[in-house]
């Protein structure tokens, strides 16, 4: 079956970021952590938000999402969130699992989003012994439908949550394509509106494997250290991480891989609107599509050779993603193929 269009995931990494692999790979280095590149990336990531801020790099995004909520609500806390999140639907429980047991409180609201006005109504319980205490808010951006909050968004939930004395998390998988898509800065987007811990991903965006929990108020790291190396994300070599992270939020590379996955996203987006028998399930803000296929149209594409993502959003809709390395020749032959059929 062709995997393109099925995921950011099956992509391969970028030339910049193998470059430094394997420029990190010359001679020793020290370990856990006190390597130079890791020591360049806090730099590198106070620098682009405008802030100092304190890292800890991590190889997979349900770990890091899961290990920075595990510092921001107690064993008995409630994290809100929208029922679509990756916390709520595709983390297998992490996040219950390593902050000891908090619940999950997910929202239903339009196009992927979080309403702050909703989320004012929904924060109830504090102080009451018997329901589990009101603790974070976690939203993603760019969100699970391919929408992205905006910058008035995000700071109207943040108020919300610091007003009933909750922290602010921000799931940023794709946190650069939401970036491209705004085209504010990341200061912005983050502490500047609200956020207190940003997950920022680039697995999805032109990295091997590395994603940073940002802590942008110190006071929140507590014992974060040890819950850390307690999860298996303090690598040892963890300069083949940190290098990663450094080529990829260097000279704009994850800027312009995130500028090329929109784009493409844009193109398809509205090639498939184009089709009266297809319809767009949300707006396409940044590099994931999502539409109502005709089963048939489905069975045809499968059976074409396509790998027609059907589980995304609980099966509503078919999704399909763009990435850095898409080429315009396969958006057009999909489209291409589709056109065939109808």
């Amino acid at each position: 079956m062709n995997a393109l269009f099925t995921s950011d995931n099956v992509t391969s990494a970028c030339p910049e970021v193998m470059d430094a692999v394997i420029a990190a790979n010359s001679g020793i280095a020290e370990s856990y952590g006190d390597d130079q590149w890791s020591s360049r990336l806090q730099t590198k990531l106070s620098e682009i938000f405008e802030t100092d801020v304190i890292v800890f790099p991590a190889v997979t995004g349900t770990a890091s999402n899961a290990l920075a909520l595990s510092v921001l609500t107690p064993v008995f806390g409630k994290i809100y969130c929208h029922e679509l999140s990756h916390i709520n639907t595709d983390e297998c429980g992490a996040p219950e699992f390593f902050t000891g047991g908090a619940k999950l409180i997910p929202m239903r609201s339009s196009n992927g989003r979080i309403d702050a006005s909703d989320l004012s109504q929904t924060i109830r319980g504090a102080g009451n012994v018997h329901v589990p205490q009101p603790a974070a808010v976690s939203i993603t951006q760019s969100c699970e439908t391919g929408t992205v909050y905006q910058i008035d968004e995000i700071m109207a939930i943040s108020k919300t949550a610091h007003n009933h004395g909750l922290s602010v998390h921000m799931d940023g998988a794709r946190f650069a394509n939401a970036i491209a898509s705004l085209g504010v800065s990341p200061a912005e987007m983050t502490w500047k509106s609200g956020v207190d811990v940003l997950t920022l991903g680039g697995t999805k965006n032109g990295c091997l494997a590395a994603e940073v929990i940002v802590f942008f108020k110190p006071e929140l790291v507590g014992d974060f250290p040890f819950l850390h190396k307690r999860s298996g994300q303090l690598l040892s070599k963890m300069r083949f991480i940190s290098s990663q992270l450094e080529a990829y939020l260097s000279d704009d590379v994850w800027l312009r891989n995130a500028h090329h996955a929109n784009a493409m996203a844009k193109i398809l987006s509205e090639g498939l609107d184009a089709f009266s028998n297809i319809e767009l399930a949300y707006p396409t803000q940044s590099n994931e599509v999502f539409v109502h296929l005709p089963r048939e149209l489905i069975d045809y594409l499968n059976n074409a050779g396509y790998d027609i993502n059907e589980e995304e959003l609980d099966g509503k809709a078919v999704r399909f993603v763009t990435a850095w390395n898409s080429e315009l020749k396969d958006v057009e032959q999909l489209l291409t193929v589709i056109k065939q059929h109808t």
